[in-house]
């Protein structure tokens, strides 16, 4: 039969022009996996674009941005909670606290006071204090002190290598020598509840005038208990 022969040559031949398009287009599509999967990660790794009317910071703008959270200024330190010492010239009166600090020299506590008064402060040659040791500083000054425990509790004071004398031209310098020791009664020492010593210490400065620090407070954030302003 001619043409059921015929149809049969057709047939095959659509069943076999069908599986050439099958493998045709199963090859396109394995070739072409690739190339989508390198586009995916691509656009999975690229930054956001940003929202409608906002800009993207650059890395530089980001720098900037942190560098204005730090100015550079050093943090302010703590106010002293130290009480001011007194100032005083020859006649005047001050107080003074005195305490003590933890085992780390720290947390001072007030538990007596100290009254200062500057009896006098004369400038002496060696020979008025009964010395041949000329001053190294080159100034001799006789400070009379009169102090008093007018706290609650026993107080000391202790003036060796704590008196400090500076003016305006040359910075703070220890004052302190030997010449006044044994001179009257001495002004180191406890001092009970009510009280008192008169004495005198006798002092190597630079030049007359300028002032002269006691630095031998037990309280760490003052710099001095009391400052004598001496004459000039």
């Amino acid at each position: 039969m001619p043409y059921a022969g015929s149809l049969m040559r057709s047939g095959e031949t659509a069943v076999t022009w069908g599986v050439a398009m099958h493998a045709y287009i199963r090859r396109a599509v394995l070739l072409t996996a690739p190339v989508v999967l390198v586009s995916a990660l691509a656009v999975g790794c690229s930054s956001p674009e940003p929202a409608a009317g906002g800009t993207k910071p650059t890395p530089v703008e980001a720098s900037a941005s942190f560098a204005k959270q730090d100015d550079g200024k050093p943090a302010e330190e703590a106010p002293s909670t130290a009480p001011a010492a007194p100032s005083l010239k020859v006649g005047e009166s001050g107080t003074f606290p005195t305490g003590k600090t933890d085992e780390y020299g720290e947390n001072f506590k007030v538990t007596s006071k100290m009254q200062i008064t500057v009896v006098s402060a004369k400038y002496v040659t060696p020979a008025e204090v009964d010395t041949t040791n000329k001053p190294e500083q080159g100034q001799y000054v006789k400070l009379t002190l009169t102090l008093k425990n007018v706290g609650k509790a026993p107080a000391e004071f202790a003036a060796y290598g704590m008196m400090m004398w500076e003016d305006d031209q040359t910075a703070a310098q220890d004052a302190t020598t030997l010449e006044g020791v044994g001179e009257g009664p001495d002004l180191d020492t406890t001092y009970k509840p009510g009280q008192s010593v008169t004495g005198t210490l006798v002092l190597d400065i630079a030049r007359k005038g300028g002032k002269v620090s006691y630095t031998g407070g037990d309280d760490p954030e003052a710099d001095a208990s009391f400052v004598v302003e001496l004459p000039k």
